[in-house]
């Protein structure tokens, strides 16, 4: 049944991108899309953070802002789902239309600006998951944002590490959207001490058995000092891990005229190459001593290799599904289960790094 989408997909793209995602959403809460999760093969099974993961493929940030088809998205194949961004207070996000398709260039423009219902109600759902008798088998993160009219940065971070440090499997610091005014300025070295130093600070102070990995998202519009800075900060700071990258504000070659000037964060197909260009080079400056999520442009098995030979202990998507539909995990998951039993590789940890090598 999920190879209906071919049909359905024709469908949505008669909405605007916006509208398409709700009733998206709408479907998923419903049942009308059915599980297909599928047996994964050995060889995708991973374990990074001291936490098993089924297959290295995961939803990134952006499609469940807040939280409502954890388990939905978990049962079409995902290995892990990243719900968010949230943010502390519920926001509107900027005025619409604020989404855009670009259908030949296989790519996504949005200028959302976290909206979201806010913090508690994004908890409460994870909360009744929790207690939930079923649910479906994977691991769930939570992307923390900042309201956009919140003049320390730090104070929203910490407020959504408290909240969902004990209901998280690990938790993301989004320093990186282009649609937050000055976000993108935490990514210097000193003002991303600073949050960081916070951040960790409050994941303590939670008193948990087992605190939940804490991981920096980052941009891939970055100078080599940037790069040099973040991966120096991100070792220094003892932060657990790394998202290499969110969307990009360049309009690479290719891109239609009537989209150019259309303000936002792209994503799809024409971030794949600059995406996993910037995860090489953290991978190396790193020293490959801190996991990283790699993410832009995903939409094949090849593409996801490409990000785990480049440094990637796992990978995340998003803008495939809109062009492919949901039927792309399975396909991702199966594709990538032949390259590393092609090139020789019992686990997806085997082959992490393994073009710097």
């Amino acid at each position: 049944m999920i190879d209906l989408y071919p049909l359905a997909g024709p469908l949505l793209f008669r909405f605007d991108p916006e509208t398409a995602h709700g009733l998206t959403i709408k479907a998923l809460k419903t049942g009308l899309v059915p599980p297909a999760r599928g047996k994964d093969e050995p060889a995708l099974h991973t374990r990074v953070w001291g936490l098993d993961f089924t297959n290295p493929v995961g939803l990134a940030a952006g499609f469940d802002k807040n939280a409502e088809v954890v388990d939905a998205m978990l049962n079409l194949g995902f290995g892990f789902v990243e719900p968010g961004s949230v943010t502390p207070r519920p926001q509107p996000g900027n005025p619409r239309p604020r989404l855009f398709r670009l259908v030949e260039q296989r790519a996504v423009i949005n200028r959302m600006g976290f909206n979201n219902e806010g913090l508690e109600a994004f908890a409460q759902r994870l909360e009744r998951r929790r207690a939930a008798a079923k649910r479906a088998p994977g691991i769930v993160g939570a992307n923390l944002g900042k309201n956009k009219d919140t003049a320390d940065a730090a104070d929203d971070y910490v407020i959504g590490v408290r909240r969902l440090a004990p209901l998280a499997d690990y938790l993301v610091v989004n320093v990186s959207s282009p649609n937050t005014p000055g976000l993108r300025a935490l990514q210097g070295r000193d003002p991303l001490r600073a949050l960081l130093e916070r951040v960790l600070e409050a994941r303590a102070a939670c008193g948990l058995t087992r605190n939940p990995p804490l991981l920096l998202k980052i941009a891939p519009d970055l100078t080599v000092e940037d790069k040099s800075d973040i991966a120096a900060v991100a070792l220094e700071s003892g932060i657990d891990g790394l998202i290499v990258s969110n969307t990009t504000i360049a309009r690479p070659d290719g891109i239609p005229a009537a989209m150019r000037s259309e303000a936002g964060g792209l994503s799809g197909r024409p971030l794949f190459e600059p995406s996993t260009s910037v995860l090489r080079e953290i991978y190396a400056l790193t020293g490959g001593k801190l996991p990283i999520v790699g993410v832009g442009g995903v939409a094949t098995g090849e593409d996801a290799y490409a990000k785990i030979r480049a440094g990637a202990s796992l990978v995340q998507l998003y803008s495939a599904m809109v062009y492919a539909g949901p039927a792309v995990v399975h396909r991702i998951r199966r594709e990538l289960a032949e390259l590393l039993r092609r090139d020789g590789f019992r686990s997806v940890a085997e082959a992490v790094g393994a073009d710097l090598r």
